[in-house]
């Protein structure tokens, strides 16, 4: 990983740090490294030791799991102000469980495990924030659990893709505009590609969506909602 020295950020808008005063985040800030990474450069690699604290701040990157025999499972799209690594907050720290990998040229702000162990004491709503993000992606894995036994793919990747929307999507005049391959999108809702690619149509057919390269135009959220 290369380690230059880009600007440091006045802000970062990140779930890490709900919550804490100004003051306090800019005493985080200040115990931050910042690190760039080029276009699909491995950040962690799943299994070993948690060592440091990652929050994205410009990029997007992949976080994933190998089976045994080297398929790919995406687990989640990272994109500004997440955050992963979060087993360096314990004294004893948890393996990386997933993979991070930057899709694009990344930049993020990295805190190694006995400065933020400091941090968090110091400051206890950040351990508490470490806590919530990290029910909130065990909620996402059991959500998605769920939806694999009980819903169809339509509904799942329409879910998928309203929820990507949500998250990461950016206002256009004609809708919202999604960030995401189809392969990404079929691998988060549990669908092949084929069949990923086959729904996509349907709704670009009724003018739900338009789809792009490397993207998607939502213009109907509702024509999404599938009973």
């Amino acid at each position: 990983m290369s380690h230059s020295n880009p600007s440091r950020p006045t802000t970062v808008h990140s779930g890490i740090f709900a919550g804490i005063s100004e003051d306090a985040i800019a005493e985080i800030f200040a115990a931050a490294k910042p690190r760039r990474v080029a276009a699909k450069q491995t950040i962690i690699t799943a299994g070993e030791k948690a060592t440091h604290l990652f929050v994205l701040r410009k990029g997007r990157g992949r976080y994933f799991k190998l089976s045994r025999t080297g398929n790919e499972v995406l687990l989640q799209l990272l994109t500004l102000g997440d955050a992963f690594g979060i087993g360096t907050l314990l004294e004893n720290p948890f393996p990386y469980i997933g993979s991070a990998q930057a899709t694009c040229e990344a930049e993020m702000l990295v805190w190694e495990h006995a400065r933020i162990r400091q941090l968090a004491t110091l400051h206890p709503q950040l351990a508490n924030n470490a806590l919530r993000i990290v029910l909130q992606y065990l909620k996402r894995y059991v959500d998605r659990h769920v939806g694999l036994v009980t819903k169809t793919a339509e509904q799942r990747l329409g879910e998928t893709l309203l929820g990507l929307g949500h998250k990461t999507g950016r206002i256009h005049p004609d809708g919202v505009h999604v960030e995401v391959t189809n392969g990404e999108l079929g691998a988060l809702a549990d669908i092949s590609p084929f069949t990923t690619s086959r729904l996509l149509s349907g709704w670009q057919r009724k003018g739900t969506v338009t789809k792009g390269r490397g993207k998607v135009l939502i213009h109907s959220p509702e024509g999404l909602v599938v009973d």
